[in-house]
C-alpha cells in the first residue's frame, strides 16, 4: 500500500504574525510588514517580529532561565518548534520519544550572538559561552529538549534552500523507517549590523527605505529590491498510509533538488540551471498522468538577476503551461535559511483559503502567471541559494 508524507502540524513567527490566526490574518490583509532603520548612519527597510510577536517570543524566553543565554535564531526556532509540536499532538506526553527525529537549519545561524562575542572579543572580554552558544549544532539540539525528541537532531547550512533541504531530509528519514516523527524547518534572525552590510556589500540591497513596497520580486523598474527579514517555520511531518488520509490533510507530494557550476557570486545562472533541474526533479516524481501544478511559490528576493532567472527556469520548464506565480516576499522581506520554510507556510494558508494577493506594483509577470486557477490544488515552492544550490517542493490539499 503507498505511504505519504502528511502535514500533522505547522508553527511559525514572522513579521506576519506569531501563530495561525495573526499569520492568516496577515496575509488576508495584504500590507507589508517593512520599517526603515538605521544601520552604520543609513537608513534601510527591514521586517522584524511585529510588536505582538516580540512581546509573545519575550515571554517564551522568560519561561525558561537557560532560554536567556541562546541567539535569536534559536529562540524562533524552538519557539516555532513548540508550535508545530503541539498541533500534531506530540507533546501530550513529557518522556522522551525515541522516534522523533529534529532538522533545523539556518543559513548564518548564530548571527546576533556571534557578532556580540566578537565585539567582547575585540575588547579581550569574551566569555566562556562564546562557544557552546554560537554552534550551529544549537538548533536542532534545543530544540530536540523544548519537544522533547530522542531521535536524530541535525543542524544544517545549504544558504537559502535550507529549509526546504531540511524538509527533504525529514522525507528521506521517513521513507527510510530511520524515525516515525520528524520535525523539520528553518529559522533566520539576521537584522544586524554586520548582516546588512554584507548585503548592501554585494550591491543587492533595496534602497527603497521609504517606499511602501521596499522589496519588489518581479518589479518593472531595473533596480535591486533585496530586503531583510526575520522568523521561522517548523512542520511535523509523517508517514501515513492512504487510508489514513483524511479531507484537509497536507499532503508532501516532491521534493527536488538541483545544483549548478557556480557561474556568479551568487551561484545562479541567467537560466537559472538550478531552478530547471529542481523543478523537472520534484515533477518527475508526481504520476505520470497527473503532474499539474496550480501555483508556484517563487524564491524571486527582489534581485533583478535571481529574479530574472528563476522566471526564465519556470518558463524553461512549463512553457505555454506555465501556472500562476507568486511570492510573499514583498511582505515579508527575504528571511535567508528560513525563506522556503516560510513560503511552505504560505502555501497552505494558499491551499485552506483558495486565495493569494496580487503582486500590487508594476511587475514583469505576464497576464497568465497572475491568474488564478478555479481551484488551487497543488502548490510548487522554490528556494535557491548561494553556491547554486535549488530545491523545490510540491504540496497538496486532500479533498
Amino acid at each position: 500500500m503507498k505511504e505519504h508524507i502528511v502535514i500533522r502540524g505547522v508553527g511559525g513567527i514572522s513579521p506576519l504574525g506569531h501563530n495561525a490566526v495573526s499569520t492568516a490574518n496577515a496575509y488576508s490583509a495584504g500590507i507589508p510588514a517593512f520599517t526603515a532603520k538605521q544601520y552604520q548612519g543609513s537608513p534601510a527597510p527591514v521586517a522584524p517580529l511585529s510588536p505582538a510577536g516580540e512581546q509573545q517570543l519575550q515571554e517564551f524566553v522568560q519561561s525558561n532561565p537557560n532560554y536567556k543565554q541562546l541567539d535569536r535564531s534559536v529562540l524562533l526556532a524552538v519557539y516555532a518548534a513548540r508550535q508545530a509540536a503541539d498541533e500534531a499532538g506530540w507533546l501530550a506526553h513529557s518522556t522522551t520519544n525515541d522516534d522523533l527525529a529534529v532538522n533545523i537549519g539556518s543559513s548564518r545561524g548564530a548571527t546576533g550572538l556571534f557578532e556580540q562575542h566578537y565585539e567582547a572579543f575585540q575588547q579581550e572580554q569574551l566569555s566562556s559561552g562564546a562557544s557552546p552558544t554560537t554552534t550551529l549544532g544549537n538548533l536542532s539540539s534545543w530544540v530536540a529538549h523544548a519537544v522533547n525528541a530522542g531521535g536524530g537532531q541535525i543542524s544544517h547550512s545549504i544558504t537559502c534552500s535550507t529549509a526546504l533541504m531540511a524538509v527533504a531530509n525529514g522525507v528521506a528519514w521517513l521513507k527510510a523507517g530511520m524515525a516515525k516523527c520528524f520535525l523539520a524547518g528553518g529559522t533566520e534572525a539576521p537584522l544586524t549590523e554586520f548582516t546588512v552590510a554584507q548585503m548592501r556589500a554585494v550591491g543587492i540591497y533595496s534602497k527603497l527605505a521609504d517606499h511602501p513596497y521596499p522589496c519588489q520580486p518581479y518589479a518593472l523598474e531595473k533596480q535591486n529590491t533585496f530586503t531583510l527579514g526575520e522568523g521561522a517555520a517548523v512542520f511535523a511531518l509523517e508517514q501515513v498510509p492512504q487510508t489514513a488520509i483524511k479531507p484537509g490533510d497536507f499532503v508532501i507530494e516532491a521534493v527536488g533538488l538541483g545544483f549548478e557550476k557556480i557561474v556568479s557570486k551568487t551561484g545562479i545562472s541567467a537560466e537559472g540551471l538550478n531552478f530547471q533541474k529542481a523543478m523537472r526533479h520534484a515533477l518527475a516524481q508526481l504520476p505520470e498522468q497527473d503532474r499539474q501544478i496550480d501555483l508556484i511559490i517563487t524564491h524571486t528576493p527582489g534581485t533583478r538577476a535571481g529574479d530574472k532567472a528563476e522566471l526564465n527556469a519556470v518558463q524553461a520548464v512549463f512553457g505555454k503551461a506555465t501556472p500562476a506565480v507568486t511570492t510573499n516576499k514583498w511582505l515579508l522581506g527575504h528571511t535567508l535559511g528560513a525563506s522556503g520554510a516560510l513560503s511552505l507556510q504560505y502555501a497552505l494558508y494558499i491551499l485552506q483559503q483558495q486565495q493569494f494577493a496580487p503582486v500590487p506594483y508594476p511587475n514583469q509577470l505576464l497576464p497568465q502567471q497572475t491568474q488564478q486557477a478555479k481551484l488551487i490544488k497543488r502548490i510548487m515552492v522554490n528556494a535557491a541559494g548561494f553556491g547554486g544550490n535549488a530545491a523545490s517542493l510540491v504540496v497538496s490539499c486532500q479533498q
